[in-house]
């Protein structure tokens, strides 16, 4: 993941807290009445303001069956304090009555174009907004006429988009130009258990896998869920613990930042108490030799971030299988359909044979912003064919 380039977020903002945008009704007016209450938008510009929606957050979150663990309020929350500008917040937030039933979480960006794009930035494997499976098309229908107001000088940038998204809605009524590209490539496993992961594989690829189980067994390896008191000094050794199994490796430099722990502490640790995070350590001889974080939402878990002794490697031990199993023995009694391996397509993940999964990017505009929407396209395509030469001429040096 890449590293992001902002500064912490000052404690004295000058800016209004609050802008309250056009009321919008999907029906007219007198049937409005009759039917029930209209819509009503708010953009929050205030990291304060912000902190005070998580209750409702939390609700809206908890129904919005597309949302992944990086739409949480907790995870948003905390790395906008890492991550964000001093000025960019722009959250816009749609309610039906009193109730929360839309938001998307956007910060304004100059790149060098003015460009909304999502909050969690590089380090969060999935992006979307929040629509209330109650009302998601209506929802979607306001949320999309408060985001065109809202975009009057930016063109909106959704990156990282899962197919069936909530996103998606807004794409599909968006009214003036857009564009949808391919964004990075994902992996999936179902969410059942061990057994069934194994019946996936060759006989001879499941042999060794489950010698690979015995010998973790037979090496008396013991695992533990931390607490929510113990996140902060366990997030410590996850960390060391990353640190440690990519030295000389080329570590993401990110994820050795004073600012990506200090995200994670605060994070993890809210996330853990709803029910949104778990952080597994591993020990052996009563010492921690591995620690995995696995973020979860409705539908979906997956494994974020994991750290591993050297010494583990050096005894043959399989990490990657270890992680597997204990993944695969909570979700398949937890109703959570998928086991996400996240982005990337590592050579260890095609062993289990998971499905391959585009996430997308989804560009919004006015449309006399279609230029610089064409500019953003045209800036993707040309990093797509730089890509692909870089790869390209590595696989001839190789081949050489």
């Amino acid at each position: 993941m890449a590293a992001e380039s902002s500064a912490r977020t000052a404690a004295t903002r000058t800016a209004p807290p609050v802008t309250h945008l056009r009321v919008f009704s999907p029906l007219s007016k007198s049937a409005s009445r009759a039917s029930g209450p209209v819509f009503t938008t708010e953009l929050c510009r205030d990291i304060d303001r912000y902190a005070e929606l998580a209750p409702a957050w939390h609700e809206l979150y908890r129904c919005s069956r597309t949302a992944t663990p990086f739409q949480s309020h907790s995870w948003l929350h905390s790395w906008w304090l890492s991550y964000g500008s001093r000025r960019g917040l722009r959250v816009v937030l749609v309610r039906r009555g009193t109730k929360l039933v839309a938001a998307a979480p956007l910060m304004l960006v100059r790149r060098p174009l003015p460009v909304l794009v999502q909050l969690g930035g590089s380090i969060s494997d999935f992006s979307d907004v929040l629509l209330h499976d109650e009302c998601a098309e209506a929802a979607a229908a306001a949320l999309a006429k408060s985001l065109a107001e809202l975009a009057r000088t930016a063109v909106i940038d959704l990156r990282e988009v899962r197919p069936g998204a909530a996103a998606e809605r807004i794409f599909a009524c968006w009214a003036g130009p857009r564009r949808k590209l391919d964004d990075s490539l994902c992996l999936e496993l179902p969410g059942v258990p061990m057994d069934e992961l194994l019946g996936r594989l060759t006989s001879s690829r499941a042999q060794r896998a489950r010698a690979k189980l015995r010998k973790l067994d037979a090496l008396g390896i013991e695992e533990r869920v931390v607490p929510k008191d113990e996140i902060p000094a366990a997030v410590g050794r996850l960390l060391e613990l990353h640190r440690l199994q990519w030295r000389g490796r080329g570590v993401t430099p990110e994820h050795l930042s004073t600012r990506f722990a200090d995200h994670l502490t605060r994070s993890v640790r809210s996330m853990t108490e709803y029910g949104d995070a778990r952080l597994t350590e591993f020990r052996m001889s009563g010492a921690v030799v591995a620690a995995d974080l696995t973020l979860m939402s409705g539908r979906l878990e997956g494994g974020y971030l994991y750290g591993a002794d050297p010494a583990l490697r050096a005894r043959k031990v399989d990490v990657a299988t270890m992680l597997l199993r204990s993944g695969a023995q909570r979700i398949s009694t937890s109703g959570r359909a998928t086991l996400s391996m996240l982005r990337g397509n590592e050579p260890y993940k095609q062993h289990w044979r998971p499905e391959t999964v585009r996430n997308q990017r989804l560009l919004l505009a006015r449309p006399y912003l279609a230029p610089s929407l064409q500019l953003l396209v045209a800036r993707a395509a040309g990093r797509d064919r730089a890509a692909a030469l870089v790869k390209r001429l590595r696989g001839d040096g190789a081949g050489g």
